[in-house]
């Protein structure tokens, strides 16, 4: 009888973008997952720069998803997300997670940080959500194409999917340059998911 699929694990990313976590936080991201009935899908790209966006994001669980695909990947990423969200007490734990508070309203800060980030080590992994909040957006934000232009680097798109309760490592974008192009395209792709609320799409 064959072994069953775990609901993910560190092969799913390359050695040079794995993270320097011990077992029991890579056990733990699968125990969320696997309690929780979801499982991921898909290979992180062998590559050196990624920036990965995530979406549909429309419930306070598509963090504890996140946060648990990240450990069970073994991910060094670093992810973008608003300074309101790092409370006192807990930001050291979110910092440990890969955490960088920022201010949406400046945005050229923000991409100055990550430009900076991306000088360090033998590769780089930045995520951040294009909607900017969980709430219904009639515009996405497009700072992570801006991201993106910075580190010279192609878009990985990754989509939660709770119809089939997976999470979806899916494909690479390389943009045009052309903003409200690259959002319509975008957009487009995600159209095919379904988050834990009705889509935003």
């Amino acid at each position: 009888m064959a072994a069953k699929r775990p609901a993910v694990h560190q092969d799913q990313t390359p050695e040079h973008l794995r993270a320097n976590r011990g077992v029991f936080s890579r056990w733990l991201g699968r125990t969320v997952l696997r309690v929780l009935g979801w499982r991921v899908e898909g290979q992180i790209p062998d590559l050196k720069r990624l920036l990965v966006i995530g979406a549909p994001h429309t419930s306070n669980w598509d963090f504890v998803l996140a946060m648990a695909t990240i450990l069970g990947l073994n991910l060094r990423m670093r992810w973008l997300a608003k300074h309101t969200i790092f409370k006192r007490g807990i930001v050291w734990f979110m910092e440990w997670l890969g955490g960088i508070p920022t201010n949406r309203t400046h945005p050229q800060q923000m991409v100055e940080r990550v430009a900076q980030l991306a000088k360090k080590g033998k590769g780089v992994v930045i995520g951040i959500t294009p909607e900017g909040t969980r709430k219904k957006a009639a515009k996405w934000k497009t700072g992570f194409l801006r991201i993106a232009k910075s580190l010279d680097c192609p878009i990985l798109m990754i989509a939660l999917n709770f119809p089939t309760k997976t999470i979806i490592i899916g494909d690479l974008y390389h943009p045009s340059g052309d903003n409200d192009y690259d959002l319509a395209a975008i957009k487009k792709y995600y159209s095919q998911f379904e988050g834990i609320h009705k889509n935003q799409f």
